[in-house]
């Protein structure tokens, strides 16, 4: 099933109709088994709130707004993309890991300097996916400013509320999960400590220039 939604805002511009596109890869069925495909991989939709409580929000005019989203599993789990989304307001959102065991919190990615002109999907490359132990939580970090510092503001005279409508604001990203057992996750564990086992190895050989 594919299912899309599709978000316009009147900016007084003449446009054509055709400004959405969708594409789709079919893989032959002859195409070698991936163990990994074994795994249930989703992308859904993590909800910011203002102060954890709630998605109803408001913005008071020239005012700002940081919203948060705290995330865990009870299964580990690999990151596959992340995608922010926010309306004019929105100026940037993070993506932590933190690891209760160790106290330790881990940025796994920042978009500062956000736009609402391009909702970018940041799908992480092949071997660096970040990946999730049973137990830590995923922490979303949203900014957002309704002053006439922001460029995209229409107008910051205005009180701005959560909603559909482009002048209304959202706090939530679209994350792509692939579902791990614990087998799955130390052998992905494993894989990466010999890749970097390997790495050090070869830029160990590497002899400096004189």
């Amino acid at each position: 099933m594919v299912e899309w939604s599709i978000h316009y805002y009147p900016d007084g511009k003449a446009v054509a109709d055709d400004q959405v596109t969708v594409g789709i890869w079919y893989y032959d069925e002859e195409d070698d088994f991936d163990e990994e495909a074994a795994y249930f991989q989703d992308v859904d939709n993590y909800y910011l709130s203002k102060n954890g409580e709630s998605d109803d929000y408001l913005i008071p005019p020239h005012g700002k707004l940081m919203t948060q989203g705290f995330h865990s599993f009870d299964h580990p789990v690999r990151l596959d993309s992340w995608q922010p989304h926010m309306h004019l307001r929105g100026v940037a959102m993070s993506m932590e890991i933190f690891y209760p065991a160790t106290g330790r919190t881990e940025l796994v990615s920042k978009v500062s300097n956000w736009s609402a002109g391009w909702n970018h999907s940041h799908t992480y490359e092949e071997g660096f996916q970040p990946l999730v132990p049973v137990g830590a939580i995923i922490i979303l970090t949203g900014w957002h400013d309704n002053t006439a510092d922001n460029p995209w503001n229409p107008d910051p005279d205005q009180w701005v509320t959560s909603g559909q409508r482009t002048g209304d604001e959202m706090s939530h990203a679209w994350i792509a999960v692939t579902h791990l057992d614990e087998e799955g996750y130390q052998k992905l564990q494993a894989e990466r400590k010999d890749s970097e086992a390997r790495t050090v190895a070869i830029l160990g050989k590497v002899e400096p220039n004189d």
